[in-house]
């Protein structure tokens, strides 16, 4: 974890620091020595003592090393083979293979740079989700800050027992705001600390549902999980598919029920009579412009139609250098919805139960929504 003011997240890092070989930690004879080093007293009456200095010169090395390197290897980097693991004892990790799959890179990706987004004010940036995680620091602040509750942890903890500690009481905070009980959570102190990706990255795919986070997530993604398992002294493994997220319908912001909840639940039929009116009625002032839309959802989010419809029917022209004509990051996306946003609020319109991102993303119901404000005040407009 490094602090930065900066809200892009950065990449790479320098590679591990070589452990330090068996070659190196030799040093040559001194003058008058036999050939490994030590007179025959030496030999004799100092093993005690010369086995104790040695040990510590390679805990003292073992320790440079931990300090110089950026951290453990990856999950994935560690086959089934390594594991030391207890008679019946269970782990699992990501099949290195499924670490190539482009829908979980991009989860990654997205799930990085929402956090990076949360937590820029606390000068917090994340450059990899297991090793930046795994002691709970990153998870308590982002846990604070989206729920707004301050938990009741050591700011810093060095030690491992002090990090499972506090691991627990994070984790604990968020399976009670999750709602899950024991035994639920696809996640534990335990997984989490040993970098377990895929524990991980369950926890943070429900707290950002959970909480509506202004993303969209890559759906369907499936990866390859090797589970490793040890019976009589034996180490087997079997591999499964593992779902980290499914297909999702409700990515817009919370609010109470309203007509569109009920359209999109139980009247089908009527929601498509809806979307009609809608585009009849955009239709007719975006002609104007010599412009024209046939699909609701996707052709409002980038908030260029969006920016225009609202200039149109308060009867001017928003200045093109006012928003992105031609946007092409999500931010500039957001920054023009929200551009159109505070043109219908200083047109006396409510402010809209939807947020810039929840358009931007391509939800239908957020962005039905937006327009059906606009068609109630401005529908009898020629």
């Amino acid at each position: 974890m490094s602090l930065s003011r900066s809200r892009t997240p950065m990449r790479g890092g320098a590679p591990p620091s070589p452990a330090p070989s068996r070659r190196a930690r030799e040093s040559p004879a001194p003058e008058g020595k036999g050939e490994g080093g030590e007179s025959f007293w030496e030999k004799v009456g100092t093993l005690g003592r010369k086995k104790k200095v040695q040990e510590a010169k390679e805990v003292e090395l073992e320790g440079k090393y931990a300090i110089d390197s950026p951290g453990m290897p990856k999950s994935s980097e560690v086959p089934p083979e390594e594991y030391h693991l207890e008679e019946n004892e269970e782990r699992s990790m990501i099949e290195p293979k499924s670490y190539e799959n482009p829908k979980l890179k991009d989860l990654i990706k997205i799930i990085m740079e929402w956090i990076n987004d949360e937590l820029v004010d606390d000068r917090i940036i994340i450059q990899d989700i297991e090793e930046d995680l795994y002691d709970g620091q990153v998870l308590q602040k982002l846990i604070e800050k989206l729920s707004g509750e301050k938990l009741s942890v050591p700011e810093v903890t060095q030690s491992e027992e002090g990090q499972r500690n506090k691991l627990r009481t994070v984790l604990g905070v968020a399976n009670r705001i999750l709602g899950l009980h024991r035994g639920q959570a696809r996640w534990s102190v335990e997984s989490v600390h040993t970098k377990n990706i895929v524990s991980i990255l369950h926890l943070l795919v429900a707290l950002a549902r959970h909480f509506r986070a202004p993303i969209r997530l890559p759906e369907n993604v499936v990866v390859d999980v090797v589970i490793v398992t040890k019976k009589d002294g034996v180490l087997t493994h079997r591999v499964i598919a593992e779902e980290l997220t499914s297909t999702y319908k409700d990515i817009g912001m919370r609010c109470e029920r309203d007509a569109f909840d009920t359209l999109f639940d139980h009247a089908p039929d009527k929601l498509q009579v809806v979307k009609k009116s809608l585009i009849t009625f955009v239709n007719k002032h975006l002609n104007k412009l010599n412009l024209e839309v046939n699909d609701l959802e996707s052709q409002f989010s980038d908030g260029v139609y969006l920016c225009l419809l609202a200039g149109l029917l308060e009867g001017y022209f928003v200045p093109l250098y006012d928003f992105h004509l031609t946007p092409q990051s999500f931010d500039e996306k957001v920054s023009n919805v929200h551009l159109a946003f505070e043109l219908m609020m200083d047109a006396g319109l409510p402010q809209p139960k939807a947020r810039p991102e929840d358009i931007v993303n391509l939800d239908l119901k957020s962005t039905l929504r937006v327009l059906y404000n606009l068609f109630t005040k401005y529908k009898h407009l020629s």
